[in-house]
């Protein structure tokens, strides 16, 4: 077997709304090799993987996937649902996958598999792999070793409990977000200008004085003492004498713990003797400098979630406990109940491993037991004098027990110190009473407190901790920048550029991505093809940004799939043969389906073309909470008639002008001419996509009059717009530099400049023309076609040749431009950018229309009239000067 390609599709896919494995498996000697032709094989698998029995299948019952193995099914289907299973043994459910044949290519399978953690799905098919081909061969196979690294690659990887439920609340409320590097539990939550950092439960929003106060105790007690809040007496020390003198003036008990550690370390309670006060005081001295004696509170440990303004949860949380049974040993019964499910190391499950270290030992002793002592039958044994969780402790709510003077006091501890979500640690016999009234007091204020007790409590109410955390940071608001998502086969830069000018105008920052850059607030950042996963992301991540406008080309969504959950508006523009034969999309209806996941991924509305039959077909498939805006440039087309007649909302051209429509009313927004990127109303393709531009931003709320101003002032120059219908005059020529490189782009340029000379007497039309070397022969052959038949004369040229031998691409093109029957002295070849444009602009006269289509840059004119004409060349590098200087291009 071999893996001749394989993607992480990271958001919405082609496959699923859901990030997916996707994996293209060449089975090699296994092709055609079933489950039920090679004896045992099956057994062999559910021997080392039981649980694949409850798998469901096509078969849609427990069992399914069992009885496709004994009917017989092929390898690379197994290989799928071992992966699958492989992350759940993992510790990671997945549940989705799907297996199909590589069109024309026998023995290569598309094979999907969904997944929670990258780098757990990635090794699990790996393993998955190994496993089947082996069992295949007829080989054993030892999993457990390979299972318990994949275990370990999930732990290195895993979100920690806290941190997983304030990912779940941010779920919940639909805010997205992002994690910060591949480990950790640094995440992003929200977009652009309200995206906020959350690192467990302590948020952006904490400064970086509160934290430092909250861990130092003996300040903590200081500021809230002066707030009027209880805190026990006590005093800082540095040394045993000192300590043991701090207890005595005490005149009771002590409790003795380090100035700055957390998580219950080193914190010694009930010390009654000077003996003990020095046996705490080492302890203590094994995690901070400084150390605090202070008063013993009498009754239990609580622990209060205070979030914003409130309080949102509080539980009674009791010290490590083992019942005996009369014949085990405490190290037995300790070994026993660490074997509970429920309890893992660290903070990846719901309750921690009981450790047995000194502190242990020391609370043992105090009750007269040693690790190998053996209780009576029914007597608790403690093995820590705190209750921390994080040291195998347990908790119960009591968040309705709380009365209003305790939840204000615990705010109010919060707010001193300068913390919007903190955990509160207080002590009292009972937490239904105020504390004043029974001595209670609060011991300590923590920053990034645990919400495991809180979320899975071991008796009480859950209560939902991380949900509290996210609104706290939120309100009632998602987190989310209004985001419209383009994409089409020809346009869309264009239209994306053309949205994020109108909406700048009306004073938002914009983030925008297409095939030329990033541009942040009109300012481009990186320069390249910016249309994929990574550039929408760069967006997202950005402080700044208001509003995103993000060009989603087929590329970026076959490669990593969508950056983003959903969108508010998604644009469709067209779907045209183009780039077909490339990553599995063999025919228009392939693309298609690539494309509408873009419309798909909508939360309120998606723009489509109604003159095109693909975006029609898309329309009919969306789900009906989107609602579907149509544009048209002919005002009599019958699938718009029919839209707005059913009182949909749409845009048209009708006599000249652009004119936007919800029902009965019509309204004109502005006459194409007035645009400046539609060349005086000649480039329909701009009329187009300024209708789809004008109904993405009606849908996003913007006014017609701000509509009609950005449609307006947006010119589609070599500055604002490289390479898409640059306009310059060249000693009387109109030279049109664009990006085309589908028929059609093409028909629609030719279109263009045939309007442009159509007022000039024998004014004639040139197209210098190129495609990409990785097209289908068919499809270079239509380029020549389509340009043919467009212009007067055609000059073809080479530019990426992408694995053709060199001239090719000329001669395909070539065959299909004379296929036409046009004059071979009207079509002429040449193998050199710069030459094709000098001998085109040869060819014309003055009121000519030369159409270049450049698939490099706009220094590609200036290079090749620098020795030829060095006038118009100094005048044209001027005008693109600006773009020559952005950074260097980035890969998506």
């Amino acid at each position: 077997m071999n893996i001749l390609d394989q993607r992480v599709l990271r958001g919405p896919n082609l496959y699923a709304s859901r990030p997916c494995l996707l994996t293209v498996l060449d089975l090699g000697e296994l092709h055609g090799v079933a489950s039920t032709d090679v004896p045992g094989f099956t057994d062999a698998l559910l021997a080392l993987m039981p649980s694949l029995m409850a798998h469901r299948c096509s078969p849609g019952h427990a069992g399914g996937f069992v009885e496709r193995l004994r009917d017989g099914t092929y390898m690379g289907h197994i290989i799928e649902h071992v992966t699958l299973e492989l992350q759940c043994l993992a510790g990671t459910k997945a549940g989705f996958g799907r297996t199909r044949r590589v069109r024309g290519k026998p023995g290569v399978f598309r094979i999907v598999c969904a997944y929670r953690v990258e780098a757990v799905v990635l090794e699990a098919f790996d393993l998955a792999m190994a496993l089947v081909g082996a069992l295949a061969r007829g080989e054993a196979f030892d999993l457990e070793a390979p299972l318990a690294a994949l275990r370990r690659t999930e732990e290195r990887h895993a979100v920690g409990t806290s941190t997983a439920a304030v990912l779940n609340g941010a779920r919940r409320r639909g805010v997205p977000y992002f994690r910060v590097g591949e480990t950790g539990n640094l995440y992003q939550l929200g977009w652009g200008s309200k995206q906020k950092k959350l690192q467990a439960t302590l948020t952006g929003d904490a400064s970086n004085i509160a934290c430092r106060i909250a861990s130092d105790k003996q300040l903590t007690k200081t500021m809230l003492k002066e707030a009027g809040v209880p805190v026990p007496g006590g005093s800082l020390v540095t040394t045993v004498e000192e300590a043991q003198r701090a207890a005595r003036r005490l005149r009771g008990v002590a409790t003795v713990k380090p100035l700055d550690a957390n998580q219950g370390k080193g914190v010694t309670t009930q010390c009654h003797t000077p003996e003990e006060v020095a046996i705490a005081f080492e302890a203590a001295r094994k995690h901070a400098r400084s150390v605090i004696v202070e008063r013993f509170i009498e009754g239990q440990d609580y622990r209060v979630l205070v979030t914003g303004n409130k309080v949102a949860a509080a539980s009674l949380r009791r010290p490590p406990c083992v019942t005996a049974d009369g014949h085990r040993t405490v190290r037995e019964l300790v070994a026993l109940e660490n074997q509970n499910p429920a309890r893992g190391k660290g903070h990846t499950n719901i309750l921690t491993q009981i450790p047995l270290d000194d502190h242990a030992l020391q609370a043992l002793a105090k009750q007269g037991y040693d690790l190998d002592s053996v209780p009576p039958v029914g007597v608790p044994v403690r093995l820590r004098g705190n209750a921390n969780l994080s040291t195998g402790g347990t908790a119960e709510d009591v968040t309705d027990l709380l009365p209003e003077e305790t939840r204000a006091i615990c705010v109010r501890a919060a707010q001193k110190i300068g913390l919007d979500v903190a955990g509160i640690d207080l002590m009292c016999r009972d937490i239904a009473q105020p504390l004043a009234d029974q001595g209670g007091a609060i011991i300590e204020v923590n920053a990034a407190p645990g919400i495991r007790m809180h979320q899975y409590p071991a008796a009480g109410r859950p209560r939902d901790a991380g949900g509290a955390i996210v609104e706290a940071m939120y309100g009632r608001d998602n987190g989310r920048i209004p985001v419209i998502a383009i994409t089409g086969t020809n346009g869309k830069t264009t239209t994306t550029l053309m949205a994020a000018h109108a909406i700048r105008l009306a004073g938002r920052r914009t983030g925008v991505t297409t095939t030329e850059g990033i541009y942040i607030d009109g300012r481009r950042i990186q320069k390249g093809d910016c249309s994929g996963y990574w550039s929408a992301r760069t967006v997202l991540t950005d402080p700044t940004v208001d509003f995103a406008v993000l060009e989603t080309a087929r590329g970026g969504i076959l490669k990593r799939g969508l950056a983003f959950d959903r969108c508010d508006v998604s644009v469709v523009l067209n779907v045209a043969a183009d780039h077909l034969g490339l990553d599995g999309v063999e025919t228009v209806e392939d693309l298609a389906r690539v494309k509408a996941v873009v419309a798909a991924s909508a939360a309120r509305c998606t723009v489509l073309n109604a003159e095109d039959r693909h975006c029609v077909r898309i329309a009919g498939k969306l789900r009906d909470r989107i609602e579907v805006l149509f544009f048209s440039l002919d005002p009599d087309n019958p699938v718009l008639l029919k839209h707005l007649a059913a009182g949909g909302r749409g845009a048209y051209l009708q006599d000249g002008e652009l004119v936007i429509a919800n029902g009965a009313r019509h309204q004109a927004l502005l006459r194409a001419a007035d645009m400046p990127s539609t060349l005086g109303g000649h480039a329909r393709y701009n009329i187009a996509n300024g209708l789809a531009t004008a109904l993405a931003l009606l849908a996003s709320g913007f006014t017609p009059e701000q509509i009609a101003a950005g449609l307006a002032g947006f010119v589609s120059d070599g500055l604002n717009n490289p390479l898409r219908s640059n306009v310059f005059d060249i000693h009387g020529v109109t030279v049109v530099v664009d990006y085309a490189h589908n028929p059609a782009a093409y028909t629609a340029l030719s279109c263009m400049a045939r309007g442009l000379v159509s007022s000039v007497a024998g004014g004639r039309t040139v197209g210098v023309i190129t495609s990409p070397g990785d097209r289908r022969d068919q499809d270079m052959a239509a380029v020549g076609d389509a340009c043919a038949r467009g212009f007067d004369e055609v000059v073809i040229y080479e530019s990426q040749t992408r694995g053709r031998a060199a001239g090719e691409t000329v001669q395909l093109m070539m065959t299909g431009a004379l296929a036409t029957g046009r004059s071979q002295d009207l079509v002429h070849g040449r193998l050199n950018g710069r030459e094709a444009l000098r001998h085109g602009l040869s060819l014309c006269r003055p009121g000519d229309v030369l159409v270049f289509a450049c698939g490099s840059s706009l220094n590609e004119v200036v290079e090749a009239l620098r020795e030829s004409d060095p006038v118009s060349a100094s005048r044209i590098a001027a005008q693109v000067a600006p773009v020559a200087r952005s950074v260097e291009s980035v890969a998506d």
